[in-house]
C-alpha cells in the first residue's frame, strides 16, 4: 500500500534588519501546511546576502519536492553535493544550518513534541544564562562598571565583556575589535583597569567572561591574561585566531584561566583538531553556523569524550536563541547559555518572532519551552517587508 509522504513545497528567505543585526531567517513550507523556521548564523559582520543566496540555490536544487523528515540524509546531501561544504566556511554552513533547523522544526510540529524530545529528551528544565552586549559602548571605567551593576540588579549573575572592543558609530556595524594584532600600552592598561573594576563592583559570586575576539598575538594574550589570573574568571573566549590550534594550546598551557572557542568553527570536522589537542576547556558551537542541531549534538558528544563543556554561541535573532535552548536541554555537558538581553532596547529594533526567549529571563535563567518544534515562529507582518526570495516547486 502506498503511503503519502510529506513534501517540501516552498522556501521563503528573509534578509531582515533589526537594530544592529541583519538576521537571515527562513521558512520551509510543506504540502501539508506545516512550516519550519531556521536562522543562518551571520547576523553580524558581513555575508548576509551571500548566505541567503546559498540557501536559495540549495532550496532550488536539493529541497523542493523532498521529504523533510529525512533530515540526516538531506544534511549529508548538502554536505557532499554542494561541493564547497567540505572545508567550507561560514556562508555554506550558515545556509545548511538554517535549513537543518527548519527541518527539525517541521518534524517536531508534525509529531507534536519539542525538538529536544527527538534528540534524547531533557537533562534540565531551565538553563542559566549570561548577559552579553551590555558594555561595548562604555569606554570609561565608571560607565562600564555602572552598566555591569545594572545587569546584575536585573538578576544576571554571569556577564561577558570585551575589554578591547568598542561600539562602532556606524549603525550598520556591531563592534570593533583589535585588527593589527597589537594594542597601545594605554589601551591595554585601560582594559586591565576595566576588568579589575568590574570584579570589584560585582563581587566574587558573579561569573565574569572575557571575549578577546582573537585580536592579539599569542605572547601579548598570555601576558594580558596572566595579569588577571587572580580574578577567578569563568573563561576567556577566542584568545587567538580560532583556527590556530597550536596558539590555542600554547595559551591554555600558560594561563590559569579556562579557555573557550568555537563560534567561527564549523561541523565536527572543524572541531576535531581542537579536541585532539585539548586546546581549550569550553567549546562554543553556534547552531546557526556549525551545521545545525544534530551537528551541534554530535560536537557536544565529542566534547564530552574529551572532558570539555559546551556553551552554545548565540548572536542573532530570538530564533537563534530558541534553537540554542533546544540543544541546552538535551546535552549532558552543557555549561551556560549566551544571551543578548539588550538588543531589544534599541529604537530601531524589530521583533520578528512571536515568543522571544530573551523576554522570559527570570533571575538569570530561562525555562525550557514545551511547545512543539523549536517553540517559536516568525511574525508575518514583521518579516514580510524583508522577503528576499521565494523558491517554489514547478
Amino acid at each position: 500500500m502506498k503511503v503519502d509522504v510529506m513534501k517540501i513545497r516552498e522556501v521563503k528567505i528573509y534578509c531582515t534588519v533589526t537594530g544592529r543585526l541583519r538576521p537571515v531567517v527562513i521558512e520551509v513550507i510543506t504540502d501539508e501546511g506545516i512550516t519550519g523556521v531556521g536562522e543562518a548564523g551571520v547576523a553580524y559582520g558581513l555575508g548576509q546576502t551571500a548566505a541567503a543566496g546559498m540557501i536559495k540555490e540549495i532550496a532550488e536544487r536539493m529541497l523542493i519536492g523532498r521529504d523533510p523528515s529525512r533530515i540526516e540524509a538531506l544534511w549529508s546531501e548538502m554536505y557532499d553535493h554542494t561541493f564547497w561544504a567540505k572545508g567550507g566556511g561560514a556562508i555554506v554552513f550558515a545556509a545548511i544550518s538554517a535549513i537543518e533547523q527548519a527541518l527539525w522544526d517541521i518534524k517536531g510540529k508534525a509529531l507534536g513534541v519539542p525538538v529536544y524530545e527527538l534528540l534524547g529528551g531533557k537533562f534540565r528544565d531551565e538553563v542559566r544564562v549570561y548577559a552579553n552586549g551590555w558594555g561595548q559602548e562604555h569606554i570609561e571605567v565608571k560607565a562600564f562598571v555602572d552598566a555591569a551593576e545594572k545587569a546584575v540588579a536585573q538578576g544576571y549573575d554571569a556577564l561577558k565583556c570585551y575589554p578591547f572592543a568598542y561600539r562602532d558609530p556606524n549603525p550598520m556595524a556591531t563592534s570593533k575589535h583589535p585588527s593589527l594584532r597589537s594594542l597601545d600600552k594605554d589601551v591595554l592598561k585601560l582594559a586591565l583597569e576595566k576588568v579589575r573594576a568590574l570584579r570589584s563592583a560585582v563581587g566574587p559570586d558573579v561569573e565574569i567572561m572575557l571575549d578577546l575576539s582573537g585580536g592579539l598575538t599569542c605572547d601579548e594574550t598570555i601576558r594580558f591574561c596572566r595579569k588577571l589570573e587572580d580574578l577567578d574568571l569563568f573563561f576567556v573566549e577566542e584568545p587567538c585566531d580560532p583556527f590556530d590550534v597550536g596558539a590555542l594550546k600554547k595559551i591554555s598551557d600558560h594561563v590559569r584561566i579556562p579557555m573557550a572557542v568555537g563560534e567561527r568553527l564549523y561541523t565536527r570536522y572543524g572541531f576535531r583538531k581542537v579536541f585532539e589537542a585539548h586546546a581549550v576547556d569550553v567549546v562554543q558551537p553556534d547552531i546557526c553556523l556549525a551545521g545545525g542541531l544534530m551537528e551541534t549534538k554530535k560536537i557536544a558528544a565529542m566534547a564530552e569524550a574529551y572532558d570539555m563543556r559546551v556553551q552554545p554561541h548565540v548572536c542573532g535573532s530570538p530564533l537563534a536563541t530558541a534553537a540554542a535552548l533546544q540543544m541546552d536541554a538535551c546535552i549532558s555537558n552543557f555549561c551556560i547559555q549566551e544571551l543578548y538581553p539588550y538588543w531589544q532596547t534599541a529604537a530601531d529594533y524589530v521583533e520578528i518572532t512571536d515568543d522571544p526567549p530573551e523576554a522570559r529571563v527570570k533571575n538569570g535563567k530561562i525555562a525550557i519551552p514545551s511547545t512543539p518544534g523549536l517553540g517559536i515562529n516568525l511574525v508575518q507582518k514583521a518579516v514580510q517587508p524583508f522577503l528576499w526570495a521565494t523558491v517554489k516547486g514547478h
